[in-house]
């Protein structure tokens, strides 16, 4: 199961995901994603997955996705940081690996 909480801000705004981001779970973030992208277009908007227990590989395959369409994915605790650092450090289209 996995519950995602829009928080809207005067200038962001973020998604709280607590859970797991497996299995149905994945496209029902990439529905959320995709309907808050076109309400919010002109802010930033992050991903808060500091309360996520598990990721599977379609997950961790969307949170890249998202990354690399500018989501800010926000960590604590050794999985997420491990998972987001993962995502971080994989160059973005048109960047050259460091």
């Amino acid at each position: 199961m996995l519950k995602i909480t829009t928080l809207i801000h005067a200038e962001s705004t973020t998604l709280k995901l607590e859970g797991r981001l497996a299995g149905p779970w994945v496209q029902e973030l990439e529905q959320c994603w995709v309907s808050t992208v076109g309400m919010r277009k002109r802010y930033p908007l992050s991903v808060d997955l500091s309360a996520v227990t598990y990721v599977d590989s379609d997950g961790k395959d969307l949170l890249k996705k998202l990354h690399r369409q500018g989501a800010r994915l926000v960590a604590s605790g050794c999985l997420t940081s491990c998972i987001v650092n993962e995502i971080v450090h994989v160059p973005r289209r048109g960047e050259r690996a460091k």
